[in-house]
């Protein structure tokens, strides 16, 4: 291989056994893509025909479920060629493209999910104020940040990436993330590295700080309320906790074994690698498809299932 296509290209090494198991691996990710995509857009199709979903915790929802597409299709395209490529290769601009990708969806993800704790909290702890505190021009104030804070965090990150010339051309995973072109690099990464924990923290923190003061606030209120209405908070509520917890657990889990350069089986590292896109992408409308009942009642309207 000349020196011009090292400079040009990276190669994914992060596979298993894939001459062996090619067709195996490739049909299982194309099902478990297509069962992604059919399970958002089912539970976005509710939401977008019926009008009394047109309410910001629906809107809210389908951001989250829209992201979830959005990150979806950032990685599995990809993946589902190399599956069926005699090499997996990638451009250094494609792998750098994918990687603020999907950096950007985790970044929208945590911030989708304290806006939908916004929502919670507002309805729940102050009723009185819900339609003067979440009005529509809130909620689409809320969307435009949700999308362009993490954009901007992200993008500074992979700008002071490409500024680091590259030393090594095998990245040890099937898709791209920038914390890996920045250790595969030979020049100074120490900004880039600062910069990188900064965003990471900034990402993650102040998210999971007010979501943690909104549910005990919210559970607060409810310990002091009927069972009726406690029980009201809870089908509101759980999805939206669950899907929380569910998604920091992943990200956690992905940054450490990223951060640990040895001691962790490398299966282990493939499996934790794809978690992101494959549990909360399936997860997240399994949740409120059948976890909302204004939401399921729909669904089952629609395949007449009842």
């Amino acid at each position: 291989m000349d020196v011009n296509y090292n400079i040009t290209y990276l190669i994914l090494g992060g596979h298993v056994q894939l001459a062996k198991y090619r067709y195996l691996y490739f049909s299982m990710t194309l099902l478990l893509f297509i069962l992604i995509i059919c399970s958002n857009t089912v539970v976005l199709y509710v939401i977008y025909v019926h009008e009394s979903l047109h309410k910001p915790m629906y809107t809210f929802v389908a951001a989250l479920l829209m992201n979830a597409l959005f990150g979806s299709i950032s990685v599995y395209p990809k993946l589902l060629i190399d599956l069926l490529s005699a090499t997996q290769t990638i451009s250094r601009p494609a792998c750098r493209l994918q990687s603020f990708l999907v950096y950007v969806y985790g970044g929208c993800e945590f911030t989708l999910l304290s806006a939908m704790a916004f929502d919670r909290y507002v309805s729940i702890c102050r009723p009185l104020q819900y339609h003067s505190l979440v009005r529509t021009q809130t909620v689409k104030l809320i969307l435009f940040l949700a999308f362009c804070l993490p954009c901007c965090k992200i993008g500074i990150a992979v700008i002071l990436s490409t500024n680091i010339g590259l030393c090594k051309f095998v990245l040890m995973r099937i898709t791209c993330d920038n914390y890996s072109l920045v250790k595969a690099g030979c020049g100074d990464s120490t900004v880039s590295n600062a910069y990188g924990l900064f965003a990471m923290v900034l990402s993650i923190l102040p998210h999971l700080i007010f979501i943690v003061f909104s549910y005990t606030s919210i559970l607060f209120i409810c310990l002091r309320s009927s069972r009726d209405f406690r029980r009201g908070a809870l089908n509101t509520c759980l999805p939206h906790l669950v899907i929380f917890l569910n998604f920091t657990i992943i990200i956690m889990f992905e940054v450490i074994q990223n951060r640990i350069s040895s001691g962790i089986p490398h299966i282990v590292r493939l499996i934790v690698s794809l978690l992101y896109v494959v549990i909360p992408p399936l997860f997240n409308p399994l949740m409120y498809g059948f976890k909302m009942k204004e939401i399921s009642q729909h669904i089952v309207a629609l395949f007449k299932l009842k």
